[in-house]
């Protein structure tokens, strides 16, 4: 048996009152998730081994309603506290609420009919599920009336409520392009670096890269490129955590100049070890690094006048 409790939440309430996105959040953190398990089987799951090969035990939230198999709220409620006494497990229990008239909105909005009311109007099945479940509202140790939220609400306040100590990091990419062959699909951040001195103009650079000490110095004795470089990273620095808290599971930083191959190239780079020692873990692409030069502008210098 493990040395900590696993922790198991219990995620249940009205139907149509955000169960589902409480899951997706729950899962986003790292949470394992079970939707719909009939209540007869919640014993035997969590009987089953907690973890295999040594890896970590992560929690584990559970979706049941009084439209799953054999549900009974008191029922529910014995098992629950027999799990809590055994040891090995701390259960706790998520009921969502949400008032009659707002689902009756939500049902008519998404034109799905009501589990507990398949041939008769929504507010029956409603009325008629809250009966049901009025004994594990009173007994459950959280509560979160939906009613007023938005699913974004909802999310952020699973996160603040589950999420620990520990804010959710987004995974995050700094890929650098070329202007010429289109911005990144997917890009959330895009900054132009076309304002710094090209190193294709000079005929020794040219054929270098971004990666390239003589390419590098060049670009770095821009007398803008210092304090603009620096100005971004620290707005990265402010926004990565800011994403994270706001549920945003992938962030992509673009940092583009004309042909891909220089400017852009040694900021990302640049960039991405700023992240790192920031504590973030990028992952660092060069779309158009290797790329042949695709139009007049990047394949010959200008002509003197």
């Amino acid at each position: 048996m493990s040395a900590e409790p696993r922790h198991v939440l219990l995620v249940t309430g009205m139907s149509g009152a955000g169960k589902l996105t409480v899951l997706r959040t729950l899962e986003d953190m790292g949470w394992e998730v079970v939707d719909n398990l009939p209540l007869n089987l919640l014993r035997w799951m969590l009987r089953a081994p907690m973890t295999d090969d040594g890896e970590p035990v992560q929690p584990l939230a559970v979706s049941l309603g009084a439209h799953t198999r054999a549900f009974d709220s008191e029922r529910l409620i014995d098992l629950v506290t027999q799990l809590n006494k055994q040891g090995g497990y701390d259960v706790g229990t998520l009921f969502l609420d949400c008032g009659t008239p707002e689902l009756e909105r939500r049902y008519s909005e998404t034109r799905r009919r009501h589990p507990l009311a398949l041939d008769r109007p929504a507010v029956d099945g409603i009325e008629q599920e809250r009966e049901i479940l009025e004994p594990l509202r009173r007994w459950a140790n959280r509560l979160i009336d939906t009613t007023a939220l938005k699913a974004n609400e909802l999310q952020a306040d699973i996160r603040a409520a589950f999420g620990g100590e520990q804010a959710v990091t987004p995974t995050l990419t700094v890929v650098s392009f070329g202007f010429s062959r289109g911005l990144p699909r997917n890009a959330d951040l895009v900054f132009d670096m076309r304002f710094l001195r090209n190193p294709h103009w000079v005929p020794g650079l040219r054929e270098g890269t971004g990666l390239d000490a003589a390419v590098v110095e060049y670009i770095r004795n821009d007398p803008a490129y210092e304090d603009t470089v620096r100005r971004i990273e620290e707005l990265l620095c402010v926004l990565v955590p800011r994403y994270g808290a706001g549920g945003k599971s992938y962030v992509t930083i673009a940092i583009g100049c004309t042909g891909g191959k220089h400017r852009s190239v040694h900021v990302a780079d640049r960039v991405a070890r700023r992240l790192r020692e920031a504590g973030f873990s990028p992952t660092l692409l060069h779309r158009d690094l290797r790329t042949a030069p695709q139009d007049s502008l990047t394949r010959s210098p200008p002509s003197a006048t």
